[in-house]
């Protein structure tokens, strides 16, 4: 099997691929096949990593055209076909260039980020958006001496989301985000939802009119591609049909009133 991947850096008129042939090794995920090919092909090659276990984020790129973490992704089962993801398609993710997904994996940086060099994006926008949505505890009440407890009946709907590892995944499989680079996108809607629901937080709207804006919970189109290839199944989805629900809620309220 080969390993196919993107190569950029400042200066190029635009980009190459490389192409490596793997050793051959069943349980070699993407990370490891790219650890081979800067030992042994090329050690210029840029990317990132670091807690190789799935739970930094740090390796999210695009493979074999989805999102997903290099770490936790066996190159054999891609191979094998097992690993497949049906995506809306929007132009990021288009076949760009030849590769048989029959022998090769397609190692690209992940889309809707500019591309600093090879594998590594910037993603300064993302965690702006992520400022935006203010992921600080606001509680209602002072410090307790000891601490705060929560209803467990509360617990499974805020696990929901508090999984996200903020990989970019999310953000790089939206076709919103594609076209749209105001938007805030899944992962930090998800986030801003998350406090909004957290019983210890102080009561009132004010979480959910933050992103009450046409960037924020209304530029969403549900394509469903951020759940899809989210490594802990956050779904952004859901946090987003109930706060517009609630949004819409509140305003006929305020119809309503004389």
């Amino acid at each position: 099997m080969k390993l196919k991947v993107y190569r950029y850096h400042e200066g190029m008129k635009e980009p190459r691929y490389d192409t490596f042939k793997l050793k051959s090794d069943p349980s070699i995920t993407v990370l490891g096949a790219l650890f081979q090919f800067q030992q042994e092909f090329d050690d210029s090659i840029a990317f990132h990593y670091s807690c190789r276990g799935a739970v930094c984020g740090t390796c999210a790129m695009l493979i074999n055209k989805v999102p997903r973490l290099a770490c936790r992704t066996q190159v054999a089962s891609l191979i094998q076909g097992e690993l497949k993801i049906p995506l809306s398609e929007f132009p990021a993710i288009e076949e760009t260039v030849k590769w048989n997904p029959e022998e090769e994996i397609l190692v690209e940086p992940l889309p809707n980020f500019p591309v600093i060099r090879d594998l590594i994006v910037d993603t300064t926008s993302f965690f702006n958006y992520y400022k935006f949505v203010e992921p600080v505890f606001k509680p209602a009440d002072k410090t307790p001496e000891k601490e705060r407890l929560m209803d467990p009946s509360a617990i499974p709907e805020l696990e929901l989301y508090t999984n996200c590892i903020l990989c970019g995944a999310c953000f790089g499989s939206c076709p919103i985000d594609g076209k749209n680079p105001d938007y805030w996108g899944p992962a930090a809607l998800a986030k801003l939802y998350r406090f909004h629901i957290d019983p210890r937080e102080k009561k009132g709207t004010d979480r959910l009119e933050l992103a009450n804006i046409p960037e924020g919970w209304w530029a969403c189109e549900f394509y469903g591609n951020c759940r899809r290839v989210c490594p802990k199944g956050v779904p952004p989805l859901i946090a987003i049909a109930k706060a517009r629900e609630q949004l819409n809620d509140i305003n006929e309220k305020k119809e309503e009133e004389p």
